[in-house]
């Protein structure tokens, strides 16, 4: 579903990424995981489009912004760590504006605003205005935007900042359903959460990716024990990757 290849990338005189290489699958969660300044944010705004490579490839379902942008931009939804919202538009009109973005049709826009608000807990909040929104109402408003497109790819940054307990557990719910007929690539540091719903799992470090795999494999990578945790076996693969370098 997604395809990065050997993508170079960053920012005006200053590079980031380093060919760094990897897939997500129709019916994966993938973990990206990284210290502050691994490269994260800059590998996903490269697959969103908002920066050009230097060189390498981003597909999406087949389709890249060379092939087609408008095709492409229609593939993918985005769930950012900061919420970003209209205070003149309700969450409805919010959800409406993204239903026609990406040409879903009112009635099945109807019918995941109904379901999706219900799961979420937000079909009070529907016709409010988000000035009067909590930190987590707002988290919570972002999500349900990018759910309502059901798009092939869903890219996720630190999805959980905000979010009640209830809340997080209802999300990874909704995250466990949306990835059967899609793909979901998440940024978080709450490796604790990660290693239970993810899949599998890229490790970013100084914008390479320097390991890539599910929870055991990893393990095997770095001989480690089946009883380590996804924290132990990060921890690990950062120490090797300073003394290698």
């Amino acid at each position: 579903m997604l395809h990065v290849e050997r993508l170079n990338g960053g920012y005006i005189g200053k590079q980031v990424l380093h060919n760094v290489s990897f897939e997500v699958n129709k019916g994966e969660l993938v973990g990206l995981i990284g210290l502050n300044g691994a490269g994260k944010s800059t590998t996903i705004k490269h697959i969103l489009g908002l920066l050009d490579p230097l060189s390498g490839k981003v597909e999406i379902d087949g389709e890249t912004l060379e092939s087609s942008e408008k095709n492409y931009r229609k593939k993918v939804s985005y769930i950012p760590e900061t919420p970003i919202l209209y205070d003149t538009l309700t969450l409805r009109e919010h959800i409406e504006l993204m239903g026609k973005a990406y040409d879903v049709g009112q009635e099945e826009l109807l019918t995941r605003t109904t379901r999706l608000a219900k799961e979420m807990r937000m079909e009070k909040q529907l016709d409010w205005f988000p000035s009067v929104f909590s930190k987590g109402m707002r988290q919570k408003a972002m999500i349900l935007c990018a759910l309502v497109t059901k798009t092939p790819l869903l890219i996720v940054d630190e999805p959980f900042v905000g979010l009640d307990p209830l809340a997080i557990r209802q999300l990874l719910q909704l995250f466990d359903e949306y990835k059967q007929d899609c793909a979901i690539l998440m940024s978080t540091h709450i490796l604790e959460t990660a290693e239970r719903h993810c899949d599998r799992f890229v490790f970013l470090h100084q914008g390479v990716v320097i390991a890539n795999g599910t929870a055991s494999e990893l393990r095997e990578q770095y001989e480690l024990p089946e009883d380590a945790t996804l924290d132990d076996i990060y921890v690990v693969a950062i120490e090797s990757e300073e003394q290698s370098s």
